[in-house]
């Protein structure tokens, strides 16, 4: 009985300690924690995190205030209207021009989860086409995405979609961030951003 006890204890213990390591980035009530780019609308409305399109249709972006280098992210979006987004990882910026990387969020067809280079080389991979199906057009999906060292892999509802090895990847620093793309006509919402440091 002792034993199962003490055993029981570890368990407890190790399970709180993995608990710990979940940050929540978004808090439901707030963009507290965020900066935003650009003029396009970033607000909150029943505990979601919703971007739109603005008057000036132009792109916009909202990152963290932190940066993150090795990391495991979740996320849950939904597209309401044309949803041409992203999530941007070790990314810097200078009004809303980015230099990072984008793991593509999208309409179907469009390549969500693969990565994209901003300013840069371009798309650097994206999902094969069967993999485009995983996508739930105006339902919750949920995309994750793990950053370590030069390896970036995304998954789409439990579905891995892209692994990528690139050295400059690994050499890059900066925020985590939220894009919505130009061109007008585009909601998304946001909920459950939570993050896991790996460093």
């Amino acid at each position: 009985m002792k034993n199962l006890l003490f055993i029981s204890i570890i368990f407890i213990s190790n399970f709180s300690l993995g608990q710990e390591k979940m940050l929540s980035l978004f808090n439901g009530e707030s963009l507290d924690g965020w900066i935003v780019h650009g003029t396009e609308k970033w607000y909150v409305s029943d505990g979601h995190l919703i971007c739109e399109s603005g008057p000036d249709q132009a792109y916009g972006y909202l990152s963290t205030k932190e940066t993150y280098d090795d990391f495991e992210l979740t996320l849950d979006f939904k597209q309401e209207a044309d949803g041409n987004s992203g999530v941007f990882i070790r990314s810097i910026f200078e009004g809303t021009k980015v230099t990072g990387w984008q793991a593509e969020v999208a309409p179907q067809g469009k390549h969500t989860g693969g990565i994209y280079e901003s300013y840069g080389r371009g798309w650097l991979i994206k999902p094969k086409a069967e993999k485009e199906a995983v996508l739930k057009m105006n339902q919750w999906n949920t995309m994750r995405i793990v950053a370590k060292g030069s390896t970036i892999t995304t998954y789409l509802n439990g579905v891995e979609m892209v692994n990528l090895v690139d050295q400059k990847i690994g050499n890059g620093k900066g925020a985590i961030a939220l894009q919505i793309h130009d061109g007008g006509g585009i909601k998304v919402r946001w909920k459950n951003i939570k993050l896991k440091k790996l460093n």
